[in-house]
Parts: C-alpha cells; structure tokens; sequence
C-alpha cells in the first residue's frame, strides 16, 4: 500500500500547482466569456447569462487579425527553422572546443528582459540604426521608406525573439546524430544533399517538431511585438485580447478571443502532429 501511494503523494505538489494556476483560471476565463454587460451597471460590470453568442460575435470582428496572427507566426516559424537548423548542425559538429561558448550566446538573449530585447530590435531597424541607412545607400529602399511600424518589423522582431526556441531542440537533436552514418552515407556515393535529405534530416524531425512547435504557439499568440514594432494596420489578435482586457473593459470578449485563440491553436497542432508523426516528439 505504501509503494502504491508514495508516488501519487509525491504528485500531490505538482497536481495542486497545476489545479490553481491552470484549471482554475481556465475555468474563470469559460465562465467570463459567456457574461454579457449589466443593464444599468457601470464599466466593468457583467452578469452571467450563458450567451455564447460571444464566440461568433468575437471571431467575426476580429478574423483579421486571427488570419494576421497566425499567418506572422507562420512565416516568423519557418524563418526561425532556415535560420536555426544550419546554426544547430555547426554547433553539433562543426563547433569542436568552442561548442560551450556559443551555445551560451545562443541562450544569451534569455538573460534579459523579451520587453528590452523587443525595443533594441525597434532601435536597430529605426531610422538611428545601421540598417535602414545601409539600405538606402545601396539602394534597396528609398529615402522616404521605413523599416518600423510595418509587418516585416513584427516578423523580424519574432523571428529574433523565439529564435532559442528554435536552435535549442534542433541542436539537441541534431547532437545525437551519430556521425559514423553520415560518414557511411558518403561511403554509399550520395553527395551532401543526398545525405541531409535522407539521412540528417529524418534523424533531426525530433527536433524540428518540437522547435516548430515551441516556436510557432507563443508566436501566435505574441502582443509585445506587434505593440513595439508595428502599427494599427499589423495588430495581432494577442493586441485585442489585451485592449479588451485592460483598456476597453470587455471582459467576456477577451476571454470568448482568448478561448478561440487557443482552441485554433491546439487544432492546428494536433493537425500538425498527426501530420509529423507523434513519435517525432520522443
């Protein structure tokens, strides 16, 4: 009896945390987002009256920027995956001595703050930065074209921010790649591309799920970057979640969007995952 119940104790912890910081507002937020406002009442003030109504009347208004969101986060993913699969091979095997040493400036951006890093980023392509006057000088853009408050901004400073996420289980991944098969790939005739297409790149899919994924669910869900960099016309569906919230103070909106948002996100994966293979997580 003692052996069966000492590890469910030992779970207790972990169960209570999770119960109180995850199922309890999850279930606060499914009861806001069926109240309606109260007749007569002051801002902020909502009775609860089943309509779920909300969850049309929320999509409808803002599917612009649920498309918006998602499309962001798409590209802001595969833009991380280009940048962070050949990043992740030469740490696994090109690095040598020096492996330590960058795979701490990998991590390094996590030493300070997502809010400060966003701001350099909008410093770096403003009009004080080096890009956009090294562009007008070769000619790439005008005199008159700015790099900030537009929809490449919002998915550079994304791509930027969620990069870790992408390098880290790609590296990890990657790592575990015994060279000696990619060496006897090359004994068999087959040129590089032939080696990473049939052999690195089905060995790293662990990886390149798990960094897809941890890359792609907060992307979609992301409000700092949009707020920073962008403008109006690229607000994401996490910056109406937040007005409505803190601003307009329509709270069964807010919770009806934020129930939305992560209903279309855990089809999407669970899609995504069927797709890749669930044993491409082990």
């Amino acid at each position: 009896m003692k052996k069966i119940s000492t590890p469910y104790l030992l779970l207790l912890p972990g169960f209570a945390f999770l119960f109180t910081f995850f199922i309890l507002p999850i279930i606060n937020l499914a009861q806001t987002s069926t109240q309606t406002r109260l007749e007569n009442g002051d801002t902020g003030q909502y009775e609860q009256t089943l309509r779920f109504a909300n969850y049309l009347d929320a999509f409808i208004e803002n599917r612009e920027q649920f498309t918006r969101s998602f499309v962001y986060a798409l590209i802001a993913t595969l833009l991380a995956l280009l940048i962070s699969y050949p990043l992740a091979y030469a740490l696994a095997f090109k690095a040598g001595k020096y492996k330590n040493i960058l795979l701490v400036l990998v991590i390094a951006p996590f030493f300070t703050s997502f809010l400060l890093r966003t701001v350099a980023w909008k410093q770096i392509l403003g009009e004080e930065g080096f890009v956009v006057p090294s562009l007008r000088t070769l000619g790439v853009i005008s005199e008159s074209t700015t790099l900030t408050s537009t929809a490449f901004a919002v998915v550079m400073g994304m791509t930027y921010n969620f990069l870790p996420f992408m390098t880290l289980p790609l590296y990890a991944s990657i790592d575990r790649i015994d060279p000696r098969t990619l060496e006897a790939s090359g004994d068999l005739y087959a040129n590089g591309f032939t080696t990473f297409r049939k052999v690195t790149l089905p060995l790293s899919m662990p990886g390149v799920v798990a960094g897809t994924l941890l890359t792609f669910i907060p992307a979609a869900g992301d409000y700092v970057n949009a707020q920073i960099l962008g403008s109006p016309n690229t607000k994401m569906i996490g910056n109406v979640i937040e007005s409505r919230y803190f601003k307009i103070v329509d709270y069964p909106t807010a919770a009806a969007l934020s129930f939305t948002l992560m209903a279309a996100i855990l089809i999407l994966v669970t899609i995504y995952i069927r797709k890749a293979g669930t044993e491409e997580l082990v």
